[in-house]
């Protein structure tokens, strides 16, 4: 792949941000990107979101700044197929500021791309964004402080789940947001009593050229999706009147993937990310919307505790990437081993197998993500999973306490007592415990938000407990 990526950025010198249309209807907007790398492909994703309020946008300056901002995060996923050097933008302003942020974001949101494919490059070389246009700085000012009521990005797991049990005291002013619904979302918002009028349902269209591109061996590799849920997230608030944008990434987030190196798998859901983002639409866009993450206090573990509590979702919430197209389990996968380990100390294994469709902690195939997962190799996977010191807690929680009620009777998995014999068990059994009273007091949650939070006994920091 490094030899590629060294072909590719010879041959395709520049990567086109062309412009954008936008399509108004009393029910939606349609918005579609032009997007081109000369010599190799045009591209043309498409956007459409529903409106619930009976107002225009299309000329509206402000939402045409919240449009091309979308279109420059949505770029990356296509600029990635042979990385360019010279992005060129032909249809929205950025002063240098602004170009630095978007550098920082691509760059660091492509870390595991990078990492993946073998290439090494830098911050200030791996691209140049150059303006060609005479647009002038668009307005931010005249925030509109009538916007209220909560924004919840619903994925189909149990993070956006537990958002939506603490948040359901306003459910009358809620709004659920999903990208491209799916099996496991549509029975999120159900199960949390949403009728479908209460659900901003986007949909989001991959240019078949890139598709096919990636298929001919074209680069390819994760990029910053949730930053993609951030600038759509932002447009959904604005154009149905909502404050409040409440995702639920967590401060396990934070933790790097790569053991001693910047490559984070969930670095757009991290709070660096959150607080960056947060600053360039205060300083650059003004929606007047507020883009928080609610359980950014609380680690992988203390949402487990708390999701196990919520049962009207147990049968329904899925994480697993793979399985995702049939809105299955795999149960053969790290992140499906994870989620297992995170729940084992407060659900039963029966319950867990019940869940899952096969009792994964039992499986010897799985060693290899186990070790992964619990700090033996210098990678965890490249999943959305939480930090090495958390699962290695949840594991010794577990077998400290596996003998009582809802686990009686019951042997001990083979993964269990894998790390039992590596000593693992007696090396954690002293810091087990630290994160049952976590709290991450550096996040951007509002006092209303914090009140809510504690009503449930999570802490945030940001209120007198």
């Amino acid at each position: 792949m490094v030899q590629k990526y060294r072909e590719f950025r010879e041959k395709f010198k520049t990567f086109i941000y062309n412009g954008y249309t936008i399509e108004e209807s009393d029910e939606k907007i349609d918005i579609v990107y032009d997007f081109s790398v000369p010599g190799l492909s045009d591209f043309a994703p498409t956007w459409s979101f529903p409106k619930k309020v009976k107002k225009t946008f299309g000329e509206d300056d402000k939402f045409k700044n919240m449009v091309f901002s979308l279109g420059m995060v949505e770029l990356v996923s296509y600029w990635k197929i042979a990385c360019p050097p010279t992005v060129l933008i032909k249809c929205g302003y950025l002063n240098e500021d602004m170009i630095n942020w978007w550098k920082s974001l691509y760059f660091n949101g492509l870390g595991e791309f990078y990492y993946t494919n073998g290439i090494e490059d830098n911050q200030q070389d791996f691209m140049k964004i150059v303006v060609d246009n005479n647009i002038e700085k668009p307005a931010v000012d005249n925030i509109d402080i009538s916007l209220e009521g909560n924004l919840i990005p619903i994925g189909g797991g149990k993070d956006s789940a537990l958002t939506l049990d603490i948040l359901k005291e306003e459910k009358d002013k809620n709004f659920c947001y999903i990208i491209n619904p799916r099996g496991a979302t549509i029975e999120t918002y159900k199960a949390a009593g949403y009728s479908e009028d209460k659900v901003i349902a986007v949909k989001r269209t991959l240019d078949k050229n890139m598709l096919a591109l990636n298929k001919e061996g074209y680069l390819n590799g994760h990029t910053p999706f949730s930053a993609i849920v951030a600038f759509s997230a932002t447009i959904a608030a604005y154009i149905n009147g909502l404050k409040y944008i409440a995702l639920s990434n967590e401060s396990s987030a934070n933790e790097s993937t790569v053991e001693g190196s910047y490559v984070n798998h969930q670095y757009s859901k991290s709070f660096q990310f959150e607080k960056d983002f947060h600053e360039y639409e205060a300083s650059y866009i003004g929606s007047g919307t507020y883009y928080f993450s609610l359980l950014r206090p609380m680690s992988e573990f203390q949402i487990a505790k708390h999701f196990a509590a919520c049962t009207e979702y147990h049968d329904i919430f899925r994480s697993c990437n793979v399985g995702s197209k049939e809105d299955i389990w795999c149960g053969h996968c790290p992140k499906c081993l994870f989620v297992w380990l995170i729940l084992s100390p407060f659900l039963s294994q029966k319950r867990l197998t019940e869940i899952f469709g096969r009792n994964i902690a039992d499986d010897k195939e799985m060693e290899k993500y186990f070790s992964q997962l619990i700090g033996l190799e210098k990678e965890k996977p490249f999943e959305c999973v939480g930090s090495r010191d958390e699962i290695n807690a949840s594991i010794t929680l577990t077998i400290r306490d596996f003998d009582i009620s809802f686990n009686k009777g019951d042997k001990l998995p083979y993964l269990f007592e894998r790390y039992k014999e590596q000593g693992l068990y007696e090396a954690n059994l002293p810091t087990c415990e630290q994160f049952i009273d976590f709290c991450d007091d550096v996040n951007l949650i509002p006092e209303r938000h914090a009140k809510m939070l504690a009503k449930k006994g999570i802490k945030s920091g940001n209120i007198e407990e």
